[in-house]
């Protein structure tokens, strides 16, 4: 159905194009009539109209002053202009207004017909075009979830710089630090700890969508996944540090969104927040937001709230610290290098004389990236371990013996942490093999050897990719081929199940790719080799 409304004060005129139009488009078209551009601006606001036909010409409120009127609320309307005047004046106002055609009177019955088919037409492709764009809206509004998790996921779980950087780009992330807020909810309070008894976890991911939307109607960041009755945010910002009033107000913000949260769910919240941290470190920031969870029993706690610091003494290179560890949890081993050679030239220019400080910060390096190691599995612990630390660090005294100490424990630990991740991903890749070498007959994707192995599809195919040497769909149908020729020396069985049993259940889309990888067809081949 097309609305269409008249405006003219020649009832001869507004009854003619009516008619005009009810004769031939029926029950296309509803039709109102106005007689005034007063009539026509109030008659907008209810009757909704697709097209409108307004002469210039009518006491009162003229043409022109109307459509202007129209457009402020209804930008979309298609506006067709009747004059009985040629003028210049009205048609360059006609054009500022955006109007279709400019239609001098009288007008006939052919153009009255050919101008409605043309809005229309036109009417249509607007509908088309907003129809399309709630279509992607609808859709967009589907994956951004999966794509902030498999953000949150790169930069907390995996730790993966270059994954990072992808989202940052796919999400338009433009800022260069942010925060991380962990919430942790249950049923009940045990002792002061939230108890999540079972099947609330599943119960909070059946009631995802809503807990996403109230969480960004409070904050412009990141959601992650339910996961172990916990959900992850990140929030990105644009200054290094959160100043007092900023985290007051944040602290407030969550106070009023854990009760909304508990208000629509039934659920009980309680939220950690980490300090402010490069994007690349917002790990660290997660891992302060869950401290804060731990060691509070406060419904929302600021680190901050709960650890005094204090303050160096004189210019410290804080930054170039925190990067010295940062990169030895990436596994990083020459960029480490090149850090802690910066950081003990910097001792030696500032501290030239002080040998045992030099040496015990070398140790608290040590020990805190051993710790940091210890923590996420790369290396296990020994009591006696580190016994001749202390003598082997007492017994160099010239500060190249010290260097090169320092730079050999610290290499090794970020090996350790670099092989570790070698290890995990090879163990993903391996696990990955097998399952489609099991199951390559079948309809199988990257999202479902994804899924098996719990990790992204996004990281799964660049993982896969570097340690395989090819991509998946290159490894699957060279598996699927492989088997395929072993079938074919089999004169018993027909192409066409040989197609099916190596996942190919379109026989002609099989002899293609077949062709495609031996340049020849499978009867070529069977014929050629059996």
């Amino acid at each position: 159905m097309y609305r269409i409304l008249i405006a003219d004060d020649e009832g001869i005129m507004r009854e003619s194009l009516k008619n005009i139009i009810m004769q031939s488009f029926e029950d296309k078209c509803e039709v109102l009539a106005v007689k005034s551009g007063r009539a026509a601006i109030e008659q907008t606001e209810t009757f909704h109209p697709d097209i409108i036909f307004m002469d210039i010409q009518m006491p009162g409120i003229n043409g022109i002053d109307a459509l202007r009127e129209i457009r402020r609320s209804n930008g979309n309307v298609l506006c067709y202009v009747l004059s009985a005047y040629d003028k210049f004046d009205y048609a360059k106002e006609a054009i500022t207004l955006d109007v279709e055609r400019y239609l001098m009177k009288p007008v006939s019955k052919k153009t009255v017909i050919s101008v409605v088919k043309e809005a229309i037409e036109k009417v249509d492709s607007k509908r088309r075009q907003r129809s399309d764009q709630l279509r992607i809206q609808e859709k967009l509004e589907t994956i951004i979830p999966v794509v902030e998790n498999s953000f949150i996921d790169s930069i907390l779980v995996q730790n993966n710089s270059t994954d990072a950087e992808y989202y940052k780009q796919l999400l338009d992330v433009t800022e260069r630090y942010g925060y991380a807020i962990v919430l942790r909810f249950g049923n009940q309070y045990q002792e002061g700890k939230l108890v999540s008894p079972v099947g609330t976890t599943l119960k909070m991911q059946g009631a995802y969508q809503e807990v996403y939307a109230i969480i960004k109607s409070f904050f412009s960041g990141f959601i992650g996944a339910v996961i172990s009755s916990s959900i992850t945010i990140i929030v990105p910002c644009e200054n290094a540090r959160m100043e007092y009033e900023e985290r007051i107000m944040v602290i407030e913000k969550m106070r009023n969104m854990l009760s909304e949260l508990e208000n629509r769910t039934g659920a009980k919240f309680r939220g950690g927040i980490g300090r402010v941290k490069k994007i690349s470190d917002l790990y660290m920031s997660y891992r302060e937001a869950v401290q804060a969870l731990n060691e509070s029993r406060s419904r929302v706690t600021h680190l901050d709230d709960i650890t005094l610091h204090g303050v160096y003494k004189e210019a410290f290179p804080k930054e170039l610290e925190e990067n010295i560890y940062r990169l030895v949890m990436a596994g990083d081993v020459k960029g480490m290098k090149q850090e802690v050679i910066r950081f003990f030239e910097w001792m030696l220019s500032n501290y030239p004389e002080d040998v045992n400080s030099i040496r015990l910060k070398i140790l608290e390096f040590i020990l805190k990236a051993e710790k940091d190691a210890f923590d996420i599995g790369a290396i296990d612990y020994g009591f006696e371990d580190r016994k001749n630390y202390l003598s082997e660090i007492l017994c160099l005294n010239d500060y190249d013996g010290l260097r090169r100490w320092f730079v050999e424990k610290m290499t090794y630990v970020c090996m350790q942490v670099y092989n570790k991740q070698e290890k995990q991903s090879e163990s993903v890749v391996e696990k990955a093999m097998t399952y489609i070498k099991n199951n390559f007959g079948g309809d199988i994707s990257l999202d479902d050897v994804s899924k098996e192995v719990n990790v992204s599809p996004y990281y799964f195919s660049k993982l896969f990719k570097k340690e395989a040497g090819e991509n998946f769909i290159e490894y699957l149908t060279k598996l699927r081929i492989e088997q395929a020729k072993e079938m074919l020396m089999n004169p018993e069985i027909s192409i066409k199940e040989i197609g099916m049993s190596c996942g190919y259940a379109d026989p002609n889309y099989f002899s293609r790719i077949f062709k495609k990888q031996t340049d020849m067809t499978p009867r070529e081949y069977r014929e050629k080799y059996c």
